[in-house]
């Protein structure tokens, strides 16, 4: 683990997790690519059995509010949800030659879809929780990409507020009793 850098993992908290596609660039402004994330992100929560709280993907940036998984721990999840969509979304390489791509004039694809590390930062208030859900589906009309959150087909504010079912299932076997053992 990089010096400075420390995770707590264990006390059975929730996690805000940010995490930016590399160099900031908008990997996810397609909502084809959105929608694939959003279908890896629910194989990865049924993989390693984590509860999605909350969950927003921006066109060069996610955040995601989840439960420490029963398999493995944040770091884990977060690993296979960056390889797997780096793999599923990043163009396919040419296999051709270097020189022929630069005699022809063919820019080079970046090689990373996503920033190495992300940012973790453990909730355990039933008030942070409700902050940084408002903070995420608030985020796609702050950045001016809709007029109102429930525009934004690709965050859980559709779950809380419409009682939608999407592609990722929000709260599944979570309730605020298993919430740090408080009720809010």
């Amino acid at each position: 683990m990089p010096i400075g850098l420390h995770r707590t993992y264990g006390a059975h908290h929730l996690h805000f997790i940010t995490c930016s596609c590399y160099r900031r660039l908008p990997f996810l402004s397609r909502s084809r690519s959105r929608d694939r994330f959003l279908e890896i992100l629910e194989q990865v929560r049924q993989r390693y059995k984590f509860v999605i709280v909350g969950y927003v993907i921006m066109p060069e940036h996610i955040h995601l509010l989840i439960t420490e998984p029963e398999t493995g721990n944040p770091s884990t999840v977060m690993q296979v949800l960056k390889q797997r969509t780096a793999r599923a979304l990043l163009p396919k390489r040419m296999r051709k030659d270097p020189r022929q791509r630069s005699f022809f004039n063919v820019p080079s694809q970046p090689r990373a879809f996503w920033q190495a590390r992300f940012y973790d930062f453990n909730v355990w208030t039933t008030k942070k929780r409700v902050e940084k859900l408002r903070y995420m589906h608030r985020n796609p009309v702050k950045r001016g990409l809709v007029e109102s959150p429930e525009q934004w087909r690709w965050s859980s504010y559709r779950f809380y507020s419409l009682d939608e079912t999407g592609s990722v299932k929000v709260n599944i076997g979570w309730s605020e009793i298993s919430f740090c053992g408080r009720i809010a």
